[in-house]
């Protein structure tokens, strides 16, 4: 090889190294913004059990594996998903089609989401994702003419 021609294979070099390193600078952000995101906007208040009751002193391996202890209103009742299991199934962009667009029963707070950054939501998306599979798939919503067979929180005023 020519001297020039090494110089700029190793400028090339250097720079793709640079580039790679900063992706997974990047990456490790954006998957430290989504942690921060899920617990400062409070996802773990439904979607991961026993988190009130711990005073939010839960292992990250047991965050948002859904619950049994449903939402009871005048829809029905509704449960929090089990969102682990959820991202593995969907895409990222199909996540963020969802955010645009879904509506939903209290307590999910689409809005709130809707609200975020594209930026933020992707880091949600890509933290969540990347705590893998756990936990099992919540229950199905229960029509408001049906009785739940589980736990429930009754969000109707009295």
């Amino acid at each position: 090889m020519k001297p020039p021609v090494l110089a700029a294979a190793l400028v090339l070099t250097a720079s793709l190294a640079a580039a790679a390193v900063s992706s997974a600078g990047d990456s490790t952000s954006m998957l430290e913004r989504g942690k921060l995101l899920v617990t400062y906007g409070g996802c773990n208040d439904c979607h991961t059990p026993g988190w009130q009751e711990a005073d939010g002193r839960i292992a990250v391996s047991h965050w948002m594996t859904g619950s049994s202890i449903g939402f009871k209103g005048r829809w029905g009742v509704s449960y929090p998903a089990n969102v682990r299991l959820l991202f593995q199934e969907i895409s990222e962009d199909q996540w963020l089609f969802s955010v645009r667009t879904r509506g939903g029963h209290p307590p999910m707070h689409w809005t709130d989401l809707r609200a975020l950054s594209t930026d933020d939501q992707r880091a949600i998306y890509r933290f969540i994702h990347s705590l893998g599979p756990a936990g099992t798939v919540s229950p199905a919503a229960v029509p408001p003419w049906e009785t739940p067979k589980t736990p429930v929180i009754d969000t109707v005023p009295h």
